[in-house]
């Protein structure tokens, strides 16, 4: 069973907070967590906080599986763009240069090592039949 965790409007450009997360795509949430705890760009603590929402989701859904047991894994992560704002800094000759205040939409997607497997296991099976 995967859990979502979404994280909005950060005032980060999309470009560098791509750059974060296809670091920890794919990975177990225990390296991930420990590659984000170690990374020194911008969004790597935001991301962090993120997936341990995610985690804290799953465990609210699946109340009766244990966290150690689950082997949970960062199924999908993506950045999409948010709003830009826009703004104007002087320039030379009485000219004025627009700026973009750009900001993103994270989203984490996280679930379990052993339910994939499972339901991959059994779509194969059912389809040699």
């Amino acid at each position: 069973m995967e859990a979502v965790a979404k994280l909005k409007n950060v005032p980060t450009s999309p470009r560098k907070m791509r750059v974060v997360a296809d670091l920890v795509r794919g990975q177990r949430v225990s390296n991930a967590l420990n590659i984000l705890k170690f990374e020194a760009k911008q969004g790597a603590g935001r991301i962090e906080k993120l997936l341990l929402s995610a985690i804290s989701n799953w465990e609210a859904k699946n109340e009766e599986a244990k966290l150690e047991e689950a082997d949970l894994f960062v199924k999908e992560i993506y950045v999409d763009s948010g709003r830009i704002l826009k703004r104007l800094r002087p320039a030379p000759q009485g000219r004025a240069h627009r700026i973009r205040k750009r900001s993103n939409h994270v989203t984490v997607v996280v679930d379990s090592m052993n339910a994939s497997a499972s339901k991959e296991g059994s779509n194969t099976e059912n389809s040699e039949n």
